[in-house]
């Protein structure tokens, strides 16, 4: 799902999230994801959560820094991503070319 620059992530959690079967599973996110209505949504499809609450946070919450820590492959592979130049710079207008090349260089990374 591509947006504009001006569209914060977190706005689109929930509309990414409803296109897949979550049950079960642990969602994994950063402190840019902690709303109240992204928790309830993965609650109320019985999954749960490894989102950390931020510092400031008056009723923080338990997170499960295990598997908070897995998070970290999917850092690793977004930076890897970003070693090709039109991926980084976004140098393709149409996003479908951008799509196809993330998609290319997804391909040459698991290929490596």
């Amino acid at each position: 799902m591509f947006t504009g620059a001006n569209v914060d992530d977190s706005k689109m959690a929930i509309p990414l999230l409803k296109q897949v079967d979550i049950s079960g599973s642990v969602i994994q996110g950063d402190k840019g994801y902690v709303s109240k209505e992204i928790r309830d949504f993965i609650t109320n499809q019985d999954a749960t959560y490894a989102i950390p609450p931020k510092e400031n946070s008056t009723n923080p919450w338990k997170c499960d820094w295990w598997q908070y820590k897995e998070r970290h492959l999917v850092e690793c592979f977004f930076a890897k991503l970003k070693h090709f130049r039109r991926i980084a710079t976004r140098y393709d207008k149409l996003i479908s070319r951008f799509k196809s090349f993330v998609y290319l260089a997804s391909i040459m990374i698991l290929l490596k």
